[in-house]
Parts: structure tokens; C-alpha cells; sequence
């Protein structure tokens, strides 16, 4: 059963459960029939005996044994402690407290009396003495009660007293009879029961496995074609909230995975790309400078210099976000001046672009000094300043901002470009997304930047983002703790 289907499970426990409903069945309506009837009858006479007691006092008390002796089916008779009768009703003529003496019930009064005031006793008609009278010697307490007879007689005895303290005996006496007619009639009426259940039971199992277990083999087919690479397939689990809860988890999963199928491919083309843009150059370049004499020139060499460059940026672009993201690197932690840290990187920016114009404004109102990766730190750094210059506007202004919020510091870097659409800020942080594929700048990223930006931000367990609005700029940020 432990890799057995989900039908043939709910069909096995529906069974089982319905075997021990009729397992119960036949042992409370057959086998304790007997037992139960036994102990609801005596229940019975010791109820009625506390009744009595309890309305010694009552006017209407004789008016209220009659009505008991009816209801119950039982024989009542209320003795003083000398045991003379006070009031007496009998069900029938044959009622064996009306065979009983006078000295009978008085010595029923002293063994109640020594009994600590009750006393139940049983007795076997079929014992009656020859001349059909009474035989106070076939009296039996409870846990001597020898084997049945057809019928059986209760007799129970109580002293009870009222509001003057004077004493009575309540004796009450009822009839408990066989059961075997009744135990026939209800174990003929069980065989078409049984039977009757087992049909259904098994039916019903079976339909209510099978609609349970339908909608979950949908679902298993679904997946098996999601797994096969079709994103497209819908999952459909109506009929209960936890099917359609795993539907809706599926569908949102196979259209993320969609998603990360496009980033995939889209991720290929761009390093495709970026490989084969300064490898066709490189290539270019050396076999014209090998064939061509006039074209062996420094301006030639320069270039295959250059995209040797960027192809070692890219691939230490892709180690370092691979390294990143695999926590295979551990943060070299020291105390280091981020604020003159941050101003160095954007002279050296600044140097290296002064030809081209660009303006670049740092912000900060006092020195900060904080613990982390210095040389990571950086590079996160580094690359939000080159995005935000390969992304600025016309004017060729960014601002970078040091802002100091509680014991966290924020850097901001600010550009004056386009902006990002609503529907790009959720995946700018992946690798090779690009909001916008035509990059205005010479100086172009790799498209791993933000991505390496995160990571390193991650590793230092701080805070990120970007607030954008299209037309409007950009500005991106990161928040560490001092």
C-alpha cells in the first residue's frame, strides 16, 4: 500500500471503514443486545427508587408511583421500617413482590439495612417452589447470579427517609425478559444489511475514489507534459480548494518557468553576441594586419587590444556572478572609508570618460566607515555608476548620493535617461536583462552588472533597488549597515 495509487487507497479505507461500522453493528444490536438490555433495565429500577426518595414529602407522591409503575413497567411497594405496606402497585398479578411474606420483606428490610441501605437482588422464576409460591432462597446479589432462566426478576431495595426523618423501604421489582426473539429478528434483519451495505459500500468507494482521484491524475498528466519543456499547458483541478490551490501553484509556476525559458534563450543570444561582436573584430583585424602591410598599424592593434578587453570583462563578468551566486567566495571583511572609497572610483570614472562630457556629482554630508568586502563593495559600485552611464540622458549628468539612514548608509546613483517600465523592475536584477537592447553609450556593460550587483549586496546582507519612472530616470541604490 505504500506506492499504491491514491484510488486504490480511498477505495481500501472506505471499505475498511465501513466493515468496522457493520463489525459494530452486529456486536451492539447482537452480541451485548442481551447485556445492554440487562443493565438499561436496572438503571431503570434505581432511577425510579431515587425518584420516590426524593419525593417522600410530595402530596401527589401515591399519584406519582402509579405513574412511574405504568411508564416503567415495574412493581412498587413503600414499607415502613416495621414493613408494613404503605402503598403498593403491581404491573401484574403474577409480580413476585406480591408472593413475597410478611417475614420475607422484613428480612429483605434487615439485608438492605446491612447492604449500607441498597440492595439489588435477582431471581429466578423458573425456581418457584412446587405449590407455585415464592422461594426466598433462590435470591441472588448481582455477582452471584447463576445461569438465566427464561426469565429473570430484579428486586431492589432502598431505605430512603423523608423531611421528618422517618424511615420507608422502597421495594421496586420488574421483569427482564429473554432477548432471543429480539436477538433472531435483528440478526435476520443484519444479513440484508450486511449485505445491503457491502454493495453500497463498495460502490460508493469506488465512485467516490475515482471522483477524488480524477482531477489528481489531470493534474499528473499536466506535469508530466510541463516537464517535457511545454510552458504552455494549463493545469485545471476544480471540484475541491486544495486541488485548486496546487493548480493555481502550477500555473504560476509554469508561467515563471516560461519566463526563465525566454531569459534562457534571451541570455544565450546576449552572450552569443557579446562573444562574437569582439572575436569577429579580433579576428578581422589580425587577418587583414597579417595579409594586408599597409594595415599593420597601431590603430589596428589597439583595436584587437580592445575587444581582448571586453572579452576578458565578460568572462570575468560570468565568474564572478557564477561565484557569487554559488557562495563559493568568502567576503574578505575589513574596516575601510566607503565615502573616499565611493569619490576615488568616480575620479577614476571621471578620467577615464573626461573626453566625452559626462558629469558626474557626488553628495555626502559626512565621512563613513563601515566593515565589509572593500573590493566588492567596489565593483557593485562601480558597475550601477557604468549603467547608469551607458543609460543617462542627453545631458550626460549623474548624481551618486551618500545618505545616512539610522546605522545603515545609503548610496544612490541618479541618471537623467528614459526610465524603466512598470512591467521591466521586476527582472533588471537578472542576468543579461536588458529593458532597453540598444544601448546608446561606447561604454557598454556586459549585461551581468546588476546581477553581480545583488549578489555582492546579498552577501553583505544588505538592501537594494531602483526607483524609476519612464521619462523620468533612474536611481539606483543600496543600503549596508555602518
Amino acid at each position: 500500500m505504500k506506492n499504491a495509487s491514491i484510488k486504490l487507497k480511498i477505495f481500501t479505507y472506505l471499505t475498511g471503514f465501513c466493515a468496522i461500522l457493520l463489525i459494530l453493528l452486529w456486536l451492539f444490536q447482537v452480541v451485548f443486545l442481551d447485556n445492554f438490555y440487562r443493565s438499561i433495565k436496572i438503571s431503570e429500577v434505581e432511577s425510579s427508587a431515587d425518584y420516590i426518595a426524593k419525593n417522600l414529602d410530595n402530596p401527589d407522591l401515591y399519584y406519582l408511583i402509579d405513574d412511574l409503575s405504568t411508564s416503567k413497567d415495574i412493581s412498587i411497594e413503600l414499607l415502613s421500617s416495621t414493613g408494613v405496606v404503605e402503598y403498593s402497585t403491581y404491573t401484574s398479578r403474577d409480580s413476585t413482590l406480591q408472593k413475597m411474606s410478611f417475614q420475607e420483606k422484613t428480612n429483605l428490610i434487615e439485608q438492605t439495612l446491612l447492604n449500607n441501605g441498597e440492595l439489588l437482588l435477582f431471581y429466578n422464576p423458573a425456581a418457584f417452589s412446587p405449590d407455585g409460591g415464592f422461594d426466598p432462597n433462590k435470591l441472588f446479589p448481582k455477582d452471584r447470579v447463576p445461569d438465566r432462566g427464561l426469565f429473570e426478576t430484579v428486586i431492589f431495595s432502598k431505605i430512603v427517609s423523608d423531611k421528618t426523618g422517618t424511615s420507608y423501604m422502597v421495594i421496586i421489582n420488574t421483569l427482564i425478559g429473554p432477548v432471543d426473539a429480539t436477538v433472531n429478528t435483528l440478526r435476520v434483519q443484519l444479513y440484508y444489511i450486511t449485505a445491503f451495505m457491502i454493495f453500497f459500500s463498495l460502490l460508493l468507494s469506488f465512485i467516490i475514489a475515482k471522483k477524488v482521484s480524477k482531477p489528481i491524475e489531470k493534474i499528473n498528466n499536466s506535469a508530466k507534459i510541463l516537464s517535457s519543456g511545454n510552458y504552455s499547458i494549463f493545469f485545471d483541478g476544480s471540484g475541491y480548494k486544495e486541488i485548486s490551490e496546487l493548480s493555481d501553484t502550477l500555473n504560476y509556476a509554469a508561467k515563471e518557468l516560461s519566463k526563465v525559458e525566454g531569459l534562457r534563450k534571451e541570455l544565450i543570444a546576449n552572450v552569443s553576441h557579446d562573444l562574437r561582436t569582439p572575436l569577429t573584430l579580433i579576428g578581422g583585424y589580425a587577418e587583414a594586419m597579417r595579409d594586408l602591410p599597409n594595415e599593420n598599424t597601431s590603430e589596428n592593434a589597439q583595436i584587437i587590444i580592445d575587444e581582448t578587453k571586453r572579452l576578458t570583462t565578460l568572462v570575468n563578468d560570468m565568474l564572478d556572478i557564477s561565484t557569487l551566486q554559488a557562495n563559493m567566495q568568502l567576503a574578505n571583511i575589513s574596516s575601510f572609508n566607503l565615502t573616499d572609497t565611493i569619490k576615488k572610483s568616480i575620479n577614476n570614472m571621471c578620467e577615464l570618460l573626461k573626453k566625452d562630457g559626462y558629469g558626474i556629482d557626488f553628495i555626502s554630508s559626512e565621512t563613513v566607515t563601515l566593515k565589509g568586502d572593500e573590493t566588492r563593495i567596489t565593483q557593485a559600485f562601480y558597475n550601477l555608476l557604468v549603467n547608469a552611464i551607458n543609460y543617462t540622458g542627453a545631458d550626460k549628468k549623474i548624481i551618486v548620493s551618500q545618505v545616512l539612514k539610522g546605522d545603515s548608509v545609503r548610496i544612490e546613483v541618479t541618471d537623467t535617461g528614459d526610465g524603466i517600465a512598470l512591467a521591466d523592475l521586476p527582472y533588471i536584477w537578472d542576468r543579461y536583462y536588458k529593458s532597453d537592447k540598444n544601448h546608446k553609450r561606447g561604454l557598454t556593460g556586459t549585461g551581468l552588472g546588476l546581477s553581480i550587483v545583488r549578489s555582492i549586496i546579498d552577501m553583505h546582507k544588505g538592501n537594494y533597488g531602483v526607483e524609476s519612472k519612464e521619462g523620468e530616470g533612474s536611481t539606483f541604490w543600496f543600503e549596508l549597515k555602518i
